[in-house]
């Protein structure tokens, strides 16, 4: 499945395999936000999805797919914090152990919930060479199955049945708005929507500091990033091969938010609709702000892709 590229008839089947394990997340408006923005949008909140985050959705299919014989072992990943999480929760559902290769800055409400699912947490540096290099290790000393958290086929047809379960009840979407680290998100909604509906324009979202897939499409080639500087700290990772040739041949654009308009549209997601967001949720309508001026009267989706935020830190 290494090089393999989904397609929409994997992200049904997955749905099949996980619907009874997943929560349906809910679709909520405000009608503030639509008033200043003169658009009509939808948030499809995955805040409310199991663990906090979309990741449960990725990780759920592909430990479904695992046969006794590769969970014997456990599993094993390297993850700042939700596809660790929705790992470990995966894997304690099957009766398996879970071995979670974190970065030592990961927030410490991620942390928390790693370790209350089950997992056993192995800390690193906080850069991508520290992370492969432990998983590794670990692997090799375990012989536990690795899953990654973005560059896998399982992994990205389970996110898609997000953007799946949001178009078959706002089919009608002129655009829908992503946020965008490694693109595993981003791969299965581009699928998902463009199979449902041709018509509409997709767009990644990424933070200014973290901006790697901003560049790789400009400029035609893979750009690989470094030393990301961001409060988004779910989009700080490079896009992995499959998923890069998945946005870069299907995105209609990315986006790209200041840490001020992040924090911005973080506020204004707490304060108007009454929910908890992390910040890399709210990079979407950070990019709204900062990119989409003089768009009026759309039908605009925007996936809230989590909720795990640091209470004691909140920027704002």
């Amino acid at each position: 499945m290494e090089n393999k590229l989904p397609h929409f008839s994997d992200i049904e089947n997955a749905y099949v395999r996980i619907c009874n394990l997943i929560n349906k997340t809910p679709v909520l408006k405000s009608s503030t936000i639509n008033s200043f923005f003169k658009n009509d949008f939808y948030f499809k909140c995955e805040n409310f999805q199991k663990v906090g985050a979309f990741k449960f959705r990725g990780a759920s299919n592909a430990v479904s797919l695992l046969s006794q014989e590769h969970l014997k072992n456990g599993v094993a990943t390297h993850s700042s914090g939700n596809h660790a999480a929705a790992l470990a929760l995966a894997a304690s559902s099957k009766g398996a152990k879970s071995y979670i290769v974190m970065p030592n800055n990961s927030p410490q409400i991620k942390k928390n919930a790693v370790k209350d699912y089950g997992a056993e947490i192995i800390f690193c540096e906080p850069t991508l060479k520290a992370r492969e290099e432990t998983l590794n290790e670990i692997v090799n000393k375990t012989g536990a199955t690795f899953i990654h958290p973005y560059n896998n086929f399982n992994i990205i047809c389970g996110q898609g049945t997000c953007a799946m379960e949001f178009l078959k009840e706002i089919p009608d979407l002129d655009y829908l708005f992503v946020p965008l680290g490694g693109g595993g998100l981003l791969s299965g909604s581009l699928i998902s929507a463009k199979a449902i509906n041709p018509k509409i324009k997709v767009i990644g979202c990424e933070p200014a500091g973290a901006n790697d897939a901003y560049l790789s499409l400009k400029s035609g080639k893979f750009v690989a990033s470094e030393k990301p500087k961001t409060i988004a700290d779910g989009l700080l990772t490079s896009l992995g091969t499959i998923t890069y040739e998945i946005i870069m041949n299907n995105i209609d654009d990315i986006f790209t938010a200041s840490e001020g308009n992040i924090i911005l549209a973080m506020r204004t997601i707490w304060e108007r609709m009454k929910i908890i967001v992390e910040p890399s949720s709210a990079v979407p309508l950070a990019c709204i702000i900062e990119n989409f001026k003089n768009v009026e009267h759309k039908k605009i989706g925007i996936i809230i892709s989590g909720g795990n935020v640091d209470l004691s830190k909140l920027p704002f």
